[in-house]
């Protein structure tokens, strides 16, 4: 069942399973996703944040302050159970939130997700098999263990059909995106 096929049924169940995810009861610098039907719990750390903010630091410097960019906001996605809060998350400008208030898949333009070891798995998987299913134009992976990024995009028929990895250090060229811009990763912190 996906969200396209079963609709509000779909949505319902997800957010029942947020509910049971009571975040009073979560510990302090912790984000929870659900992927696929399962939930995941990850630790924010220093180097995730630090990538974090670059990469929004960019999208600011090339749209604008008051362009829709988002951190670790819950935007449910194609598939079985998909409710992901993805670290760097950048709307199309005529972005709108749904009845419910919340940002529709169907506009994001740009995901950015930085690897944590116990997520990381998601992130290479069924993350980016569900945003190239929602037809996200650039997804990319910075990786701090490993000290490279990973760029997918032309997404075609649930996968990405361009898959560039980049070593930290070099720019990321974006230019020939809807991102416009190039990304300098010299200054991304490894683990």
């Amino acid at each position: 069942m996906t969200i396209e096929r079963a609709g509000t049924a779909e949505r319902s169940e997800l957010d029942d399973l947020f509910e049971r995810l009571d975040p009073t009861h979560l510990p302090e610098g912790y984000k929870v996703e659900i992927v696929e039907g399962a939930a995941f719990m990850a630790q924010q750390r220093d180097v995730q944040w630090q990538t974090v903010r670059r990469i929004v630091r960019a999208l600011d410097d090339r749209f604008g302050m008051d362009a829709p960019v988002t951190s670790d906001v819950r935007i449910d996605f194609p598939g079985e159970l998909n409710g992901f809060a993805p670290d760097v998350a950048k709307f199309a400008d005529d972005a709108e939130k749904d009845e419910r208030g919340r940002w529709r898949y169907q506009d994001v333009e740009f995901v950015a997700e930085v690897i944590s070891r116990g997520t990381g798995p998601n992130d290479y998987g069924p993350k980016r098999r569900a945003y190239a299913l929602a037809e996200v134009p650039v997804y990319l992976i910075a990786d701090p263990y490993l000290g490279r990024c990973r760029v997918f995009t032309d997404p075609q028929d649930g996968d990405y059909k361009s898959d560039l990895t980049v070593t930290y250090g070099m720019p990321i060229d974006l230019t020939h995106t809807v991102v416009g811009l190039t990304l300098s990763t010299e200054e991304f912190p490894r683990d």
